[in-house]
C-alpha cells in the first residue's frame, strides 16, 4: 500500500517536512512495510522556500542584500534539487516584518533587495525562478527590483530615481539597455494569489499600503504614482499593466515583474505542485494525507490542502486532511475532494502548549495513525 503525505507547514509550530516526518512516524506504528511518500508542500507564501528545498533535496543559501529601508539584511533563498530552479520569497529581502512598526512607510521602502536575490540566483546559473510575493513592506511597483537587475529608471534630468513609492512621481523614462541579459533566457514564475489591479479602489495603494504604514494622504500619493508608473511602462515598454489581475500584488511588484522580467503570475499552490512533481508522486497511491495549521471553509480557496486534494482526485486517491483545528464550516470541504477531516488536538490545552513542536508532532503522529487505521479497517486490511 502506498500513502502520500503532502501537507503545508503548521505555521509557528512545524515545517511541512516536520509534519511529514511526524505523520510518517504514526503510520510506521501500524506497519513498517507500508510505502510512505513524503512531499512537503506550500502555497507560495511563507515557508515556500523551505518546503520546496526539502521536497526536492535542494539547499538554502543566504545573501547580504538591501533591506526595505535601504539597510543591509541577511536574506535566505533556495536552490532546488533539479539543478535548474531557484525559489525566492520577496519577504525575505523586502518584507514587512523587516521594518519596525514605527518606521513603516511605503513612500520610502524598496524592493531592491528582492532584485539582488534574483541576481544572485542568476549568478548561480539558475534559469528558472519561482518568486513568492506575499508579505511585502513596499509599494514601489518593483522599481527597486528592476534597478537591482540593471533597469534605469530616469527622471526628466536623466538621473536615476531613488528608492520608494514616492520616487515614482519623478519617473520620466525607462531604459532597458543595461538590464541583466540572463533574464532573457530565464523563466520566472510568480506565486500570486490575489487579483488586485495595479491602482484604483482595489489597487495596491488603497487595499494594501495602509497596513504598511501609509496614511490616507500617502495612499492618494502612492495611487497617483502607480498610475504614472503604468503610463511610462506602456509608453516605453509597450505593455499595459493597468488592469492585469495580480499586478497590484506586493505593492505593484506583480506589475514590475511582468513589465521588466516577462514573468507569469500564477496561483502559488499550482507552482509548487509542478515544482515538486506531485502528480507523478501521487500516481498509484492508495491514500493521501494533507493538512495545515487550521482547516476551515477558506481552505478551499488556493490553500495547499485544496491543491493537493485536486491532484489526488484526478488520480482517484482518497484524501484525509489533518489540522491543528478544524472549524465547523469546514464540512463544505467534503464537496471539494476531501474524504475526511481530523483535528489533532486531543485534550483541552492552551494554544501555546498545542503549538510546541514536540507536542504538535506527537499529536500529528497519533491522529494520522488513527485515521489510517480507520482507512485500513474500512478496506478490511487490518
Amino acid at each position: 500500500m502506498k500513502i502520500v503525505i503532502a501537507p503545508d507547514s503548521f505555521k509557528g509550530s512545524l515545517t511541512a517536512l516536520e509534519v511529514c516526518q511526524a505523520a510518517a512516524a504514526g503510520i510506521a506504528r501500524i506497519d513498517g512495510d507500508l510505502q510512505v511518500v513524503q512531499v512537503p508542500m506550500a502555497d507560495g507564501g511563507e515557508g515556500t522556500v523551505q518546503s520546496l528545498v526539502d521536497a526536492t533535496g535542494g539547499e538554502l543559501l543566504t545573501e547580504r542584500v538591501t533591506g526595505p529601508l535601504g539597510e543591509p539584511v541577511e536574506a535566505t533563498y533556495g536552490l532546488l534539487g533539479d539543478g535548474e530552479t531557484a525559489v525566492i520569497e520577496m519577504a525575505a529581502a523586502s518584507g514587512l516584518t523587516l521594518v519596525p512598526e514605527e518606521q513603516r512607510n511605503p513612500l520610502a521602502t524598496t524592493t531592491y533587495g528582492t532584485g539582488e536575490l534574483m541576481r544572485a540566483a542568476l549568478q548561480r546559473g539558475r534559469r528558472r525562478l519561482i518568486v513568492g510575493i506575499g508579505g511585502s513592506a513596499t509599494t514601489d511597483a518593483g522599481a527597486g527590483m528592476a534597478q537591482a537587475l540593471g533597469v534605469r529608471l530616469l527622471d526628466e534630468h536623466q538621473e536615476q530615481i531613488g528608492f520608494g513609492g514616492a520616487e515614482l512621481a519623478r519617473l520620466a523614462t525607462i531604459e532597458m539597455a543595461g538590464v541583466d541579459p540572463r533574464l532573457k533566457e530565464t523563466e520566472i514564475r510568480v506565486a500570486c494569489d490575489v487579483d488586485n489591479p495595479l491602482y484604483g479602489e482595489r489597487g495596491a495603494a488603497h487595499v494594501y499600503s495602509p497596513q504598511k504604514g501609509a496614511s490616507p494622504e500617502h495612499v492618494a500619493v502612492l495611487d497617483a504614482n502607480l498610475r504614472r508608473f503604468a503610463d511610462v511602462v506602456q509608453r516605453d515598454l509597450g505593455l499595459d499593466v493597468r488592469d492585469i489581475p495580480g499586478a497590484g500584488a506586493a505593492g505593484g511588484l506583480g506589475a514590475g515583474l511582468l513589465a521588466f522580467c516577462e514573468a507569469t503570475l500564477e496561483p502559488g499552490v499550482e507552482i509548487v505542485i509542478d515544482a515538486v512533481g506531485l502528480p507523478e508522486r501521487m500516481r498509484g497511491a492508495d491514500l493521501c494525507i494533507t493538512g495545515e495549521g487550521t482547516i476551515d471553509s477558506q481552505t478551499a480557496f488556493g490553500k495547499t490542502p485544496a491543491g493537493v486534494a485536486a491532484v489526488a482526485e484526478r488520480e482517484g486517491v482518497p484524501v484525509i486532511a489533518v489540522g491543528g483545528g478544524v472549524a465547523l464550516d469546514a464540512v463544505s470541504l467534503h464537496e471539494c475532494g476531501f474524504d475526511a477531516l481530523a483535528a489533532i488536538v486531543n485534550a483541552p490545552m492552551g494554544l501555546h502548549h498545542a503549538m510546541q513542536p514536540d507536542r504538535a508532532g506527537e499529536m500529528i503522529a497519533f491522529t494520522v495513525e488513527q485515521m489510517v487505521r480507520c482507512f485500513l479497517a474500512g478496506r478490511g486490511a487490518r
